[in-house]
């Protein structure tokens, strides 16, 4: 078994969008949402290059890599530390690619980023260090997005 549990692979699939973190050539920290992360095998998460220069150049420099997947409403989560590997070509390249468009991919993919996991370590809301419980942080956080979102 490798590193990713099954409680972890469902928890990345479920939220999909990862925050992700490269080095720049000078130093400095670069985010990035990508709304295609997924999880590749046991030691892998991926996700589609569609418009991510920044990102792409960072890593063709520098591979390390972190990527924050949180539940907005749990605020809960992961930190996935490890490589990545821009994938342009070939058959992984190809694989990757029929992945995300038997899925509904309808936008064009330039790189597959592949991340070689090396460490996951949990986040978690400070909130959970009071009496509150998951279902009350839950409610709150519902409501809040409810209260943006919801068009009466």
């Amino acid at each position: 078994m490798g590193i990713l549990t099954t409680e972890i692979k469902e928890f990345v699939k479920k939220q999909k969008l990862g925050f992700v973190a490269t080095v720049c050539p000078d130093g400095t920290p670069n985010l990035s949402p990508k709304g295609t992360t997924t999880v590749w095998d046991d030691e892998h998460l991926v996700f589609a290059d569609i418009h991510s220069p920044g990102t792409i150049n960072n890593l063709l420099n520098n591979p390390s890599v972190e990527i924050n997947i949180v539940d907005i409403f749990t605020r809960k989560g992961y930190r996935f530390k490890g490589n990545g590997k821009v994938i342009s070509k070939g058959s992984l390249f190809e694989e990757a690619v029929s992945f995300y468009k038997d899925a509904g991919a309808k936008y064009t993919i330039k790189n597959i980023v592949l991340i070689k996991i090396e460490q996951i370590l949990p986040l978690a809301s400070p909130v959970y260090d009071t009496d509150i419980s998951e279902d009350k942080i839950i409610e709150r956080w519902s409501d809040y997005w409810n209260s943006i979102y919801l068009r009466k």
